[in-house]
């Protein structure tokens, strides 16, 4: 048992970590408004841990303007698209 529990990450146990990453590995961009939409968080709950993925070097940013309002998008690097997916593997096995 303990095996299968050192490969969780400790980076995707909080539920809207959980959340970003979810979304981000089956989109290749998604918007900071959006997420707050789905995830139903504040913007300072959804900026803290964004920031948390990206010093992880899981995710990227892009900040563009549309119409002169700013967007920030986000998009999974490839490693943490390999971690996310380790994580998963490892919720699986332990549900064997």
């Amino acid at each position: 048992m303990k095996n299968l529990l050192s490969n969780f990450n400790k980076a995707f146990e909080n539920k809207i970590r959980l959340g970003i990453m979810s979304i981000l590995v089956v989109n290749d961009r998604y918007d900071f408004n959006s997420f707050k939409e789905i995830l139903g968080v504040t913007d300072g709950n959804l900026a803290s841990h964004l920031k948390y993925l990206e010093n992880k070097m899981y995710i990227t940013y892009e900040k563009t303007f549309e119409s002169r309002k700013p967007k920030t998008t986000y998009s999974a690097t490839q490693e943490g698209k390999i971690a996310f997916k380790k994580h998963l593997k490892a919720i699986e096995e332990l549900l064997k």
